[in-house]
Formats: C-alpha cells, structure tokens, sequence
C-alpha cells in the first residue's frame, strides 16, 4: 500500500470510525481511479437495487457471511452518492444519516415523546399520517403516485392498492376480487383471440393487477409467492432433465407428453406437494 495510505488499511474499532473509513476511501477513489471518478447517481443507480437484492438473497438462504458482505455492498452504495453529492456542494453523508435520525424521532413519538401507542396497528397508523404531514400531499391521488416507479411491479400494485383501501375503495371480502381474476382472464383471450398485441397488454396488465388485489386480501405477499412457484418450477424442470440424462437422452429430443409424465413425477417428490396445476 502506498505510504500516504497506509492508515487506511487498519479495520476500524467504531462503527463511526469505520463509516469515515470508507468515506475516505470514496474520496481518494473518486480523484484517481478513472472508473469511480466517472461515475454519477445515474450511472450506479442500478447498482443500489442490485445490491439491496442481494442482501435479500442472503438473508433467504440465512448466509451471515454473505449477509454481512452484501450489506457493506449497500452501504457502499449509500456513501458513494453522499460523496458525489458532497462534491457538488448539495448535501453530505452527515446530512444524510442526521436527516434519517430526525426522521425516526419523529416517527416514533410513542418512544421519544409523551404518547402511548399500546398496539402495532396504531403505531403504523400513527406513522403513515406522520409521512403524509411530512410529504405535503393534500389529496389521496398524490399518495398512489407517490409510490415509487422503481419498484418491482407486484409490490409497487400492492402498495397502491393498500392506499386506495385505506379511504374504502376496497371490496368487503377476497370472493368479488376472485371473481375480478376471472373476468380479467376472459378479456385477456378476447384480446388474444382478436390479435391485438396493445389490447392483449392492457389486458396482462388487468389480470396481473387483479392478482395481486387477491393475494392482499389473503395476507400473501405476491412477490413471495412467485418467487415460491419459480423456484418449484426449477426444482421440477431439474428433475426433468436429470431423469432423461439418466436415460441417455437430451431434452430437446423428448415430446411434451414425455416430459409432461416426468413433470408429474416431479411434483410427488418431497418439497413438490401436488397442486392444481403446473
């Protein structure tokens, strides 16, 4: 390691020590490592969301290692920005971290402040009016839009439709929201039936939409559950191709019909329960 940088090397004791430490890594990088310093917050904005899904993929397969390391990665992620930002004179990381503290305090005024909120229900209520005081938005469209274009599709409709709930543009059980499923799912072979590619998009759209409404009213995170059926649908095709392998063969020389009985086969396995369908 180069002399001038030698006090960097030594692992920090604090968990303030250490964030300076990788402040002040940033900082030199972003003047002599001809990647870092062209990089700006479009550049690596899909570096955060690669991240944050990593850190999810770990804490699924309950990796403390790989947890540990893909947090850094985050964090990484959150300096950076602060960095960049800090160089153009808008904001630094010490705004940042105080501004989230601030926020908290505020949000928890059942722990900081003299109020009493006996049950979760409450503090959440309590905390999604503090957000709309905080925010400025004076009617309930500007809360739907609001909800950022960024995430996953599946989770940014729940969100939606949680909101739209919360003033009674809901239905009273999950049956008329089946029903929905239904409907939407004939309109989407009409329109498949009628060749309109737009039409049949529109359509997806709908039936994807009315699904997740399902999954909300059941308490089923949508996300979740795809995420399940993905996996279960990989497990399955592996035993597919295992069985075949076995027996000399390549898939793409099977027909559906041979590959259909092995798929049923693959559902009694265990961890493959029989469902309804594939």
């Amino acid at each position: 390691m180069k002399k001038e940088y030698e006090v960097l090397k030594a692992p920090a004791d604090t968990a303030e020590a250490a964030i300076r430490r990788l402040d002040e890594i940033l900082k030199i990088l972003r003047v002599e490592c001809p990647w870092d310093r062209e990089q700006n917050h479009e550049s690596i904005r899909g570096c955060l969301l690669e991240e944050a899904y990593e850190v999810v993929d770990a804490i699924n397969n309950q990796d403390d290692a790989n947890l540990r390391e893909e947090l850094g990665d985050v964090l990484l992620q959150v300096v950076f920005h602060s960095r960049m930002a800090e160089e153009e004179k808008r904001f630094d990381l010490c705004d940042v971290i105080n501004e989230e503290c601030e926020k908290m305090i505020r949000r928890h005024p059942h722990v900081f402040l003299e109020e009493n909120l006996k049950t979760i229900d409450k503090v959440l209520e309590k905390w999604e009016n503090i957000k709309v005081k905080e925010s400025g938005q004076p009617d309930r469209t500007s809360r739907l839009e609001k909800v950022p274009r960024a995430l996953p599709a599946l989770i940014r409709a729940k969100k939606v439709q949680k909101k739209a709930a919360d003033v009674g543009f809901d239905w009273n059980d999950v049956a008329p929201a089946l029903d929905k499923v239904n409907e939407e799912t004939c309109e989407l072979r009409e329109a498949w039936m009628m060749g309109d590619r737009d039409h049949m998009k529109e359509e997806l759209g709908d039936l994807l939409f009315s699904v997740v409404n399902v999954a909300r009213f059941l308490g089923v995170d949508p996300e979740e559950a795809l995420t399940f059926t993905t996996e279960k649908f990989i497990r399955r095709f592996a035993h597919i191709e295992k069985v075949a392998m076995a027996c000399g063969r390549q898939m793409e020389d099977m027909s559906l019909e041979e590959m259909d009985q092995l798929w049923e086969q693959a559902k009694q396995k265990p961890g493959n329960a029989p469902d309804a369908g594939k």
